[in-house]
């Protein structure tokens, strides 16, 4: 009995100890024979924490957002407040508007994701009309507007954003991202032709045609010389542009040309176009409401420029331009695109100057002065053009178009300085202001000495 209660105490002592492990022991893993729990739970612990870092909400808030781009396709701007959550390595657009949470999200709902791997960030300006603006664009071509008019958030966004592009590997996942990006938006075998001769020896008749090339390139440049020679001879043969325009294959242009080389072209003190518009104007367009004002049809308007710069034969009554609003666009833009204005550069200082004089008959007798010393065919052309925006005041009770609304549009039209400065708003009062003048004073600025 002693015997065998020995071994039993030996047994549950032994059996007690199997418990402990020893530090030489190896824990036999229970072997999992089912695929799916297989594939689904064999994770090291590198990947867990390298999943919970980029899972792992480093900035949250509201920001105003535009998807411009989506795969490198341009998309129309629409702006709309998102919930943004930005983590280690994606950022993401909600539409509620709460904080997304598990209670709040409908079923199935995805937000908008953006991979910050290998993106870019940077303030624009050029986009949007609006300020504090960001850009972020994708390696797979998607492009995002941000804003705030917040100063200090949109300016924290910016730089929690960058810091984690500037984290996030460059090399090998967001390579092979672009260059996916690229065979899907690429139709062309070129590519796909350039990846395959990469990656694959050149076959022995390529070498072939390698050292024929090679053989041939002595006499290949002696071609070449040759051609060069040739080209040399041609352009030095060339006929000159007064030659050119003498023959009539190049046309002098109306639109953007010097005022007097215009008149010299048609042998007269004012451009005909100038006469034409006035006339057409005058003829059906004295009563219309905003008249010079209102802006006509852009695409109309560049066609008749396009007529008027070839000289064809101009009819301003053809119904295609029965619009009045299109002849008044083509003489305001006739009149902004001479390469020196109405009133020339080396005058602008000077009517300034004269318009800021307190007493009225020394300011309109100085204005005087210097209209008269303008070349013959600005002076002609000023005082043709006042005569008839005079007209255009006149009947200010049905058009409504006073001398002052003139002045606006037609000051930085006619009298501008050949260098823009800091006092653009100062400028633009006086252009105004010496319009509005001269059309207010026009018999005794533009009358004769008598008078």
């Amino acid at each position: 009995m002693r015997i065998k209660n020995a071994n039993s105490h030996h047994d549950r002592l032994s059996q007690s100890k199997s418990m402990i492990l020893s530090e030489n022991v190896k824990v036999t893993e229970p072997v999992n024979r089912h695929r799916r729990n297989h594939s689904q739970h064999n994770l090291t612990l590198a990947d867990i924490i390298s999943t919970q870092e980029h899972t792992v909400v480093e900035k949250e808030g509201y920001l105003l957002k535009a998807k411009i781009a989506d795969g490198g396709k341009k998309l129309r701007k629409n702006w709309s407040t998102s919930w943004i959550v930005l983590t280690a390595r994606k950022m993401e657009f909600y539409k509620e508007s709460k904080q997304p949470s598990l209670a709040n999200l409908k079923p199935g709902y995805k937000p908008e994701c953006v991979d910050l791997c290998g993106a870019r960030i940077e303030w624009t300006s050029e986009k949007s009309s609006r300020k504090n603006v960001f850009q972020i664009t994708t390696v797979s071509g998607n492009e995002f507007l941000l804003q705030s008019d917040i100063d200090f958030l949109i300016l924290d966004w910016f730089h929690a954003i960058k810091n984690a592009i500037d984290r996030l590997p460059k090399e090998r996942g967001c390579t092979s991202r672009n260059l996916e990006f690229k065979l899907r938006r690429s139709s062309s075998i070129e590519l796909l032709n350039s990846l395959d001769t990469e990656s694959k020896e050149p076959k022995p008749e390529h070498r072939k045609s390698l050292i024929f090339r090679l053989n041939y390139s002595a006499s290949d440049t002696n071609d070449r010389s040759r051609v060069k020679s040739r080209l040399k001879k041609f352009i030095s043969r060339r006929p000159s542009l007064k030659t050119l325009q003498e023959k009539g294959i190049i046309k002098d242009q109306i639109f953007g040309s010097h005022l007097h080389l215009v008149c010299e072209h048609e042998k007269s003190t004012v451009p005909q176009f100038v006469r034409l518009c006035i006339k057409a104007v005058e003829k059906r367009g004295l009563d219309v409401d905003g008249i010079y004002r209102v802006s006509g049809n852009l695409a109309t308007i560049q066609k008749l420029r396009f007529v008027v710069n070839q000289e064809e034969k101009l009819n301003l009554d053809d119904s295609q331009w029965e619009d009045i609003h299109v002849v008044t666009g083509a003489l305001k833009m006739f009149f902004r695109e001479l390469p020196e204005p109405l009133f020339p550069y080396c005058f602008f200082e000077q009517f300034v100057e004269a318009i800021k004089i307190q007493d009225n008959a020394t300011r309109i007798k100085s204005i005087r002065s210097l209209v008269k010393k303008l070349p013959k065919p600005n002076y002609d052309t000023m005082k043709i053009l006042f005569e008839h925006l005079k007209k255009i005041a006149a009947k200010e009770s049905v058009n409504l178009m006073s001398t002052q609304s003139l002045g606006i549009v037609f000051g930085p039209t006619l009298l501008r300085p050949e260098k823009e400065t800091g006092n653009m708003a100062v400028h633009m009062l006086y252009q105004n202001q010496i319009v509005e003048l001269m059309l207010s004073e026009y018999s005794k600025i533009f009358g004769s000495e008598e008078d």
